[in-house]
């Protein structure tokens, strides 16, 4: 993987789990947090360009669907869980 490459899957990775870390529900945010780890730890052997393309391409895409679902979900407060407990986040 080149240096560039490499910058940019680490940028995209870190914009990922910033982003999906606003998610105001707990069961979601780290259902997103924990695909997006799985999914890179999966990836993380591959060399072949076209195909790092394909995956940057369609992690830059998910990174879009995570800001409008976190914008959404911001609208709508839901009851915290206990899990999250009670005091301010």
């Amino acid at each position: 993987m080149a240096s560039s490459s490499r910058t940019q899957v680490i940028a995209l990775y870190r914009m990922l789990i910033k982003e999906s870390s606003k998610f105001p529900s707990y069961n979601f945010r780290t259902y997103a947090i924990r695909r997006i780890k799985d999914g890179f730890r999966e990836n993380k052997h591959v060399d072949n360009p076209k195909s790092m393309d394909e995956l940057l391409t369609r992690a830059r895409e998910s990174l879009a669907l995570i800001k409008r679902q976190v914008s959404v979900g911001q609208m709508y407060s839901s009851q915290r869980t206990i899990v999250e407990g009670f005091g301010a986040r």
